[in-house]
């Protein structure tokens, strides 16, 4: 079990010793940084989970065969452009982005992962980024407020930058792990692996087989249960890379990875969690728990129906304690259980339960539900099952936002 832990806010991506980073602009989005380039020292165990969406961006096919391959020394990101839908030439970019990088830090471009966040359907304007990825390179720092620029250059609609740096302990290994972190998101969210990227690094040696398993398992309970408004993106990404500059080896399944997997998993949930509070439009980060489900997909199934749900999203944002709203949408999922059985609490009181509606103070709920951060429950009194999913309400803003993308 982990033993020690401490975060921090104030460091991202280059926390781990082995790495160096920048965030620069070159004039891809209107205003501010937008291309962040991460960069090892040298050869990096990688692991990647990417989006299940048919239609996928060039960045995502591109990076898929470098963690296929299972070593990479780089990640090159630019926003304001997703690079999708463009055809052969869209391909073509993307591989001209890894080459350029390449030549730059004098590295195989097969070693650089690209990724690619913005508008759908644009052609990328190779001449910036010609200009922009040297002055990438020529930037790469670990100091001062490099971190912060990476996360702001990976920015679209986000109102914040969302990063993170660890150093943790267990008594399975052989001293600390660091991991730095560093997301962006906040509409077109709704995982299976939206528009989200994740980018993490490490100072830990872990063969990539064995970083992909802890991956794979900790963006499932995270990323993959938050949602802003059920879309997910061509772009989505989650990239793991692991310097092998500490003092940490894990060669081999077993208490050690599972370690490292729970410190990772912890990781990726502070990040999930910020995604989910920037939605778009957002006023506050809602945890939809449900607990005493027959099986865990019927506990996921009923959580995500109620964090999409429009009508509950729209209750929360007008601070309207409607239960009904959240045992119907629990009602239409597919998951089995009786609702005479079930019971609903918004914070901690229960609105709902023995087939009918509780008697609650409606004042104290609705004022619970003003708060930064609001928690529904929903019992389904079947099993033993428990998941959380995590969503934002829907507000006049996220209309607004997403009406005017595009233009």
């Amino acid at each position: 079990m982990i033993t020690q832990w401490k975060q921090t806010h104030e460091s991202g991506i280059t926390y781990p010793e082995g790495f160096v980073a920048s965030g620069v602009r070159c004039g891809l989005k209107s205003e501010g940084p937008d291309l962040a380039l991460i960069v090892c020292d040298g050869p990096a165990s990688v692991a990647g989970v990417f989006t299940t969406n048919l239609v996928q961006a060039a960045c995502v096919r591109y990076s898929r065969h470098v963690v296929e391959r299972g070593a990479a020394r780089a990640i090159l990101c630019n926003a304001g452009n997703a690079n999708a839908c463009n055809g052969e030439r869209g391909d073509r970019d993307a591989i001209a982005m890894a080459e350029i990088a390449g030549r730059e830090l004098d590295l195989d471009p097969t070693m650089v992962l690209i990724a690619s966040t913005g508008v759908i359907g644009h052609a990328l304007p190779m001449d910036k980024l010609e200009r922009g990825i040297p002055a990438a390179v020529n930037a790469l720092d670990r100091e001062g407020d490099t971190d912060m620029r990476v996360a702001r250059s990976i920015m679209t609609t986000d109102l914040r930058p969302k990063m993170i740096g660890v150093r943790c302990r267990s008594d399975e290994w052989e001293g600390e792990i660091t991991f730095g972190g560093v997301c962006k998101g906040s509409g077109m969210i709704a995982p299976n692996m939206a528009t989200m990227l994740c980018f993490i690094t490490t100072d830990a040696e872990v063969p990539p087989p064995l970083l992909q398993k802890a991956l794979n398992e900790a963006v499932r309970v995270t990323f993959n249960r938050i949602t802003v408004d059920g879309d997910t993106s061509t772009n989505d990404m989650a990239l793991l890379l692991a310097a092998g500059s500490g003092d940490c080896r894990i060669t081999e399944p077993g208490p050690a990875l599972e370690d490292f997997t729970d410190a990772l998993t912890r990781v990726c949930l502070y990040l999930a969690r910020e995604i989910a509070r920037d939605g778009e439009g957002a006023t506050k980060l809602v945890e939809v728990r449900v607990t005493g489900a027959a099986s865990e997909a019927d506990a996921e199934r009923v959580a995500r129906t109620i964090a999409e749900s429009p009508l509950v999203k729209t209750a929360l944002f007008g601070c309207d304690p409607n239960w009904g709203r959240i045992l119907a949408a629990a009602g239409r999922s597919g998951a089995a259980f009786d609702p005479n059985d079930a019971s609903v609490m918004i914070g901690d009181q229960i609105v709902y339960e023995a087939g009918a509606a509780a008697p609650f103070d409606r004042d104290d709920a609705h004022d619970c539900l003003t708060e930064p951060e609001v928690s529904l429950s929903i019992n389904l009194g079947v099993g033993s099952e428990q998941v959380s999913f995590w969503t934002c309400d829907l507000s006049y803003d996220y209309v607004k936002i997403n009406a005017e993308y595009h233009t």
